[in-house]
């Protein structure tokens, strides 16, 4: 006997329309065993997903993709979405190597409306569909499922009031279960807790529901009252803030009720306007590991079913070292601030959040507002630390350079998961920033290739007065001794200099001291990005050294020091500019030539330019 005995009949949307709709509950039970089956074996973002089931089944049964245009915003919630539109076969090879990624890629399937894989992005985009559906007479309806979490996101706000400017067939699903990858903060979470526990509202809601739905003048009032029902729902829901924009606001809805979410959208469906479905939904719901630690089952590694374990990490991770370091530092100044953007857990700041909740900050998902929120308390006297992902950063560009750089103000930048990182893929890659910092004012930019050299970093950082950024990959760096002691702007001679020198930093110091001491080659450990080591410089231009750059991203320090050696012979191995996509982080490194064989032979070619 199958164990998906109606799983296993739906190949693709099609199939899913054929089902009697009192089937549907038991599909999304079926669905939830299969998503903990395959995912305890891969990996993935396994939780987001458990809580979406039956938003996304009632999205598919009511609407019809590609004609209609589904967006998922971040996209970790859409592993349903994909096995409706006929990959559910292929989900084995979720996050690996030619395998599915474990976010919506227009290239992998139609279905998929818009690539996500940063929050708060899909209303923007999903509003640009539907105006392009518009301008290009194609009927359909444009829907973004949004989270709460990314709602906390300044571009959700933005294309919401862009939105309520005029009547356009566009529906937000709001999947509100209080989480975005940690508890959620902020003042719109207290705003929709209001929706959610307004108990005089509901109840008249529900009340006033029954008597129109009951006869036909009833449903004739309710389709044709729209603005007397929107002033009561500002009379016994004064703070509904969708309603301000121009949104029609529908719910608190059941986001597990599959049945009553479908009615819901058969109704949005009838109406020509932007309007919000607020969904209330359990994150992890239907396994009890992620619904207790949802945080963790975010995004987990294979782990047991039975018992909800993960294998232990060996070695100490970047981020336990960067938290650990960050309390050791804060208990002898009280004016280290610690600032996340959502993810104190991921960054490794939980434990600072216990021990110093007045002087720990959590923005929410507003990665720009963080900055600029820390420059002010820079400029206010504090020692404010920003600890984000390098994707994430990235949104954040103008308020680093405009805020703080060229106000040369004291804030110190934790970039997690820099380099390369695996099964996340394009869009997690944490390999630009150095390309971007870099070329800003005052910004001295730190690579670590070692946990000693992540906290003396970090711990130096702090003691100066310019900004600085701190960078380190996802997982662990080894755990050595430092041979020589951290001096500002300056390099190590890890193996003595040679007419030909490799210069390495981070992640690929390991692989260039193999190197160096195999083909008997000299090895800078560049730990400064910016400044250069400019008594080095000076020394290589002196005696003409030949010089290979390895850097796990795209180019950057390569071409600062091709300039200013200049006239050296200098090479690089860096990250080339085309998307890398999801494998294992050995097997991405290969593909940029991060391999003992392709060092040899950038150190053979650099020596016959002579």
């Amino acid at each position: 006997m199958s164990t998906y005995p109606i799983l296993d009949t739906v190949n693709g949307i099609q199939d899913l329309k054929a089902l009697k709709e009192e089937q549907l509950p038991a599909l999304c039970e079926e669905l939830r065993a299969f998503l903990i089956e395959h995912v305890s074996k891969t990996g993935g973002h396994l939780a987001s997903s458990l809580g979406a089931v039956e938003l996304i089944v009632a999205m598919h049964y009511v609407f019809d993709s590609p004609t209609d245009k589904l967006v998922f915003d971040v996209g970790h919630q859409a592993y349903v979405h994909k096995i409706l539109t006929g990959r559910k076969d292929a989900f084995d090879t979720l996050r690996m190597e030619n395998g599915l990624s474990g976010f919506p890629k227009h290239s992998e399937s139609e279905h998929d409306a818009f690539d996500t894989g940063h929050a708060s992005t899909a209303i923007s985009a999903a509003l640009g569909l539907a105006r392009a559906m518009r301008l290009s007479g194609e009927s359909g309806m444009s829907v973004a499922l949004v989270g709460d979490g990314a709602m906390t996101g300044g571009l959700s706000f933005e294309a919401l009031d862009d939105a309520g400017r005029e009547r356009i067939p566009l529906l937000v699903i709001l999947n509100d279960n209080q989480m975005s990858i940690s508890q959620n903060v902020g003042g719109l979470k207290n705003s929709l807790t209001l929706m959610r526990t307004n108990r005089t509202y509901n109840a008249f809601k529900r009340w006033l529901n029954g008597i129109l739905e009951t006869s036909r003048f009833g449903k004739f009032l309710s389709r044709h009252m729209e603005t007397f029902k929107n002033r009561v729902k500002k009379f016994f829901a004064p703070n509904l803030p969708f309603e301000e924009f121009g949104i029609l606001y529908l719910g608190p809805v059941d986001g597990h009720d599959v049945r009553k979410i479908i009615r819901y959208l058969r109704r949005c469906r009838k109406l020509d306007k932007p309007m919000l479905l607020h969904a209330i939904t359990t994150k992890g719901k239907g396994y009890p590991f992620a619904v207790e630690n949802p945080e963790k089952f975010h995004g987990i590694a294979p782990f047991e079913v039975m018992t909800g374990k993960v294998s232990p990490e060996r070695q100490k991770t970047c981020s336990e070292v960067f938290g650990e370091t960050m309390l050791r530092l804060a208990k002898n100044d009280p004016k280290i601030v610690a600032i996340t953007a959502a993810m104190p857990s991921g960054t490794g700041l939980s434990p600072f959040a216990q021990a110093y909740p007045d002087r720990f900050i959590d923005v929410g998902i507003a990665e720009a507002h963080a900055v600029t929120m820390a420059a002010g308390l820079a400029r206010g006297g504090m020692r404010p630390v920003v600890a984000v992902y390098s994707s994430f950063l990235q949104r954040a560009y103008d308020s680093i350079l405009h805020d703080v750089c060229l106000q040369n103000l004291p804030v110190v930048f934790a970039v997690d998961r820099a380099g390369l990182v695996g099964s996340d893929g394009e869009t997690h890659q944490g390999i630009y920033d150095p390309g971007f910092l870099s070329t800003m004012p005052n910004l001295a930019v730190y690579s670590p290739s070692s946990q000693k050299e992540l906290a003396a970093m970090l711990e130096l950082a702090l003691s100066r007065r310019e900004p600085a950024v701190v960078r380190y990959p996802r997982g662990a760096l080894p755990d050595v001794p430092m041979k020589t002691s951290l001096s500002f702007g300056q390099w190590e001679i890890a193996e003595p200099l040679k007419k030909t020198t490799i210069i390495a930093h981070g992640t690929l110091l390991p692989l260039a001291k193999w190197v160096a001491k195999k083909h008997g080659v000299g090895l800078i450990n560049a730990r400064f990005l910016q400044p250069l080591d400019s008594d080095l410089i000076d020394y290589f231009k002196e005696n003409e050294i030949r010089l290979l750059v390895l850097e796990e991203n795209t180019v950057s320090l390569g071409e600062k020091i091709a300039l200013a050696a200049n006239p050296c012979r200098v090479r690089s191995i860096a990250v080339p500019t085309e998307p890398i996509p999801q494998a294992s982080v050995t097997r991405q490194r290969e593909r940029c030539g991060f391999t003992e064989e392709d060092v040899t032979k950038a150190l053979l070619a650099l020596t016959e330019d002579a």
